[in-house]
């Protein structure tokens, strides 16, 4: 899929954004209403990142920085998970969603695939902290051969799961000089020193991967795929915790409603839930990439561009980009049954103006139950932010980012004190402090 243009980030550029007219849309924005939350943003002196009064953020790493390996930070930093390890030092693990062409910032020996006898430079990159000063101590790949690391999704045994968002292969398109075929999910300890063996976990499927969030309840695991007919899958591990032992890959089915995109009509409302049943697929190592097609055929429900999912309690939240009457997103509420077979859907959110919420990507959900969303838009001229979202459904913005790429990767520490994103390109990974406690409720009305 066509990745967003990147333009200088100028004053010029974002003065074009008023006429550029944004995306095409089907029907007009709507006026709606948002939370105060925590208030006017502030212009950035730096340029980077508008914040709140009385938030602040640090760049603790940066494209070209030093690593302890002998390479330098990749590119294309995107998703993200934060760990603690103990001693007061927290891991950062970080996509990085480069593709054949790009530079990995430095050779390494060990990976899943090659171009043309070359191991290709995608994976992650392991950031180590002091959690009081945030001070960096060590930086290095953790791993290495793979496409496209877009999102993924910690664990709750204390691992990161790294998804490729690159179907492709030998024989196939993009696939020219590559050995193997991509479109897995890796596994990468928290506590990895270095580069891992790379496994892919082929039951969890072959498709263009999103995000991943595991249960941990049940330890199943709920899968995106950045597709604009796209399904949610389900994965039931053989061995809850041991991913690598193989297990069986579902798709959601939502009763009576066979797509939920709201494209063509208003199949589901927003508040309004529907009944999940799972169904199975077979052959998921899927060489031609149709997944999702044996999913709708076996009744599997629509999803616009499922991209980031994350755990609640008790419930997943997961982002459709491209969702919605207008396109401009969707969020749904999977809520999980003790025994996984009465899990409900609801439409939690759906945007109504690209002033209220524009191409939600990734998800975190906030200590305080709060949705924290980065935007990713596809125009010429973006103005991209991070997007929360109450539990009473009420958007308000938090950050907006003054360069011309978006934001991604967005998690927080322990101990909820320091919410971690990263700039996708030229790579920058944020630290941002504030007054998280000091939010508004009250909501205005905007046109």
């Amino acid at each position: 899929m066509k990745r967003r243009t990147f333009l200088s980030a100028t004053g010029t550029a974002f003065a074009a954004l008023t006429a550029s007219g944004g995306n095409a849309r089907a029907l007009a924005d709507r006026s709606f209403t948002r939370a105060v939350g925590y208030g006017q943003l502030d212009p950035d002196p730096q340029g980077v990142l508008d914040l709140p009064p009385g938030f602040s953020y640090q760049v603790i790493s940066a494209l070209g920085d030093a690593m302890s390996d002998g390479a330098t930070v990749p590119d294309k930093a995107d998703g993200m998970g934060c760990f603690d390890l103990g001693d007061g030092r927290l891991a950062l693990v970080r996509n990085h969603e480069l593709v054949p062409r790009d530079s990995s910032g430095g050779a390494f020996e060990l990976g899943f695939g090659t171009k043309d006898g070359v191991l290709v430079p995608g994976g992650t990159t392991h950031v180590v902290l002091d959690q009081k000063s945030l001070e960096v101590t060590d930086q290095f790949r953790s791993l290495g051969g793979t496409i496209r690391n877009c999102s993924g999704g910690i664990t709750p045994w204390g691992s990161w799961l790294t998804c490729e968002e690159s179907a492709t292969g030998p024989g196939q398109k993009y696939g020219e000089g590559l050995d193997k075929n991509h479109g897995w999910v890796f596994e990468v300890p928290a506590t990895a020193t270095g580069l891992v063996d790379p496994k892919p976990l082929v039951a969890m499927g072959r498709f263009n991967h999103e995000a991943a969030c595991v249960d941990p309840a049940t330890g199943l695991v709920y899968l995106t795929e950045d597709r604009t007919d796209s399904v949610l899958y389900r994965f039931i591990p053989r061995v809850p915790g041991e991913l690598s032992q193989g297990g069986r890959l579902q798709a959601m089915r939502v009763e009576g409603i066979p797509d939920l995109r709201n494209w063509t009509g208003m199949s589901m409302a927003v508040g309004a839930a529907g009944k999940v049943t799972w169904v199975d697929l077979d052959s998921v190592e899927a060489p031609k990439d149709d997944l999702r097609y044996q999913a709708a055929a076996k009744g599997a429900s629509l999803v616009a561009r499922g991209e980031g999912i994350h755990m609640g309690e008790g419930e997943a939240f997961v982002c459709s980009t491209s969702g919605g009457a207008r396109k401009l997103g969707q969020i749904f509420r999977v809520k999980f049954s003790p025994d996984g077979e009465s899990d409900r859907v609801e439409l939690f959110f759906e945007s109504v103006s690209k002033h209220q919420f524009d191409y939600g990507d990734n998800v975190v959900v906030a200590p305080n139950g709060h949705l924290i969303v980065c935007e990713d838009q596809y125009t010429e001229v973006v103005d991209n932010h991070l997007r929360g979202i109450a539990p009473d459904g009420n958007a308000y913005p938090l950050a907006r980012l003054r360069l011309q790429t978006e934001l991604a990767g967005a998690c927080f520490s322990p101990d909820g004190q320091t919410m971690f994103v990263n700039v996708y390109a030229p790579t920058k990974t944020l630290a941002i402090t504030g007054p998280w406690d000091s939010f508004n409720a009250k909501t205005i009305s905007l046109s």
